[in-house]
């Protein structure tokens, strides 16, 4: 592929997967999206709301599941079965040729099981590599990626992963062959001053500001590992980055709304 072409890697998480109508609009969107495209999503609710009907305990430390042996049966299930084929049939749908695939298709997203310190996590992985040739053929196919937040570890073991960190690594992946855009959408207007209040959206985040503001408790709980994702994609080549409302997906892309993340003041 040539590197002139602009590949848009967009993340939808939040309250957005659990909502039928929210959900559906979102993905009229994507699919009108030109150019190629990867979806990245997550999990949403519904992996807890089964868990609890069968009984099986589920903790959260610091926005991530703690994933025992169950927890990660479901987890598989729910994500690369359920959500990830529910995705893909409304993608074709709106005439997008979606290919829904885990870390494990392909090879294409080789992990290791966190380290048990200081927390253990149980059947958690952190990514090792990407498989971007693959995903270049498949984008050359007239392909889009529709990937659930899973990988292996090459001797057969899935592994429950961060779906900002599998968007984060396969933008900086697919660098070498195109210019990459980073999406991530959720409920949320962008980065708020006031997790209350949508009108106090911050415009332009540059990588001080954030720092003062987390230090301020200002930017807190799960949308620090989004920014933090966010400079570390920066840094390894991502050209763009926006965080914003899945409803106004559009207009994220052209600019006009949500928080556009950069690494020094512009």
């Amino acid at each position: 592929m040539s590197k002139k072409i602009i590949l848009r890697v967009v993340k939808i998480g939040g309250n957005i997967i659990d909502d039928n109508l929210r959900l559906d609009g979102f993905l009229t969107n994507f699919a009108a999206l030109p150019g190629p495209k990867i979806l990245v999503h997550g999990g949403g609710k519904t992996a807890t709301q089964l868990a609890e009907k069968l009984g099986i305990p589920q903790t959260m430390i610091e926005g991530c599941r703690l994933t025992d042996a169950e927890t990660l049966r479901i987890a598989v299930m729910v994500y690369g079965g359920l959500l990830n084929k529910q995705i893909v049939a409304k993608l074709q749908a709106l005439n997008c040729a979606a290919l829904g695939v885990c870390g494990a298709d392909g090879d294409l997203l080789r992990a290791h099981k966190r380290k048990p310190v200081p927390i253990d996590f149980g059947f958690v992985g952190d990514i090792e590599t990407v498989n971007a040739p693959l995903i270049d053929r498949w984008i050359g196919q007239g392909l889009t990626p529709v990937v659930a937040p899973l990988s292996h570890d090459g001797q057969g073991q899935l592994l429950n992963t961060n779906a900002d960190t599998i968007a984060q690594e396969i933008a900086q992946a697919m660098c070498q062959a195109f210019q990459v855009e980073l999406i991530f959408v959720f409920e949320k207007s962008g980065v708020l001053l006031d997790i209350n209040d949508p009108d106090s959206r911050i415009e332009v985040l540059d990588h001080e500001r954030y720092m003062a503001l987390k230090l301020q408790g200002v930017i807190t709980d799960g949308m620090i590992p989004k920014l933090d994702n966010a400079f570390s994609a920066l840094k390894k080549g991502v050209r763009k980055f926006i965080v914003g409302q899945a409803e106004n997906l559009m207009a994220l892309v052209e600019g006009r709304d949500g928080t556009s993340v950069v690494w020094e003041e512009q």
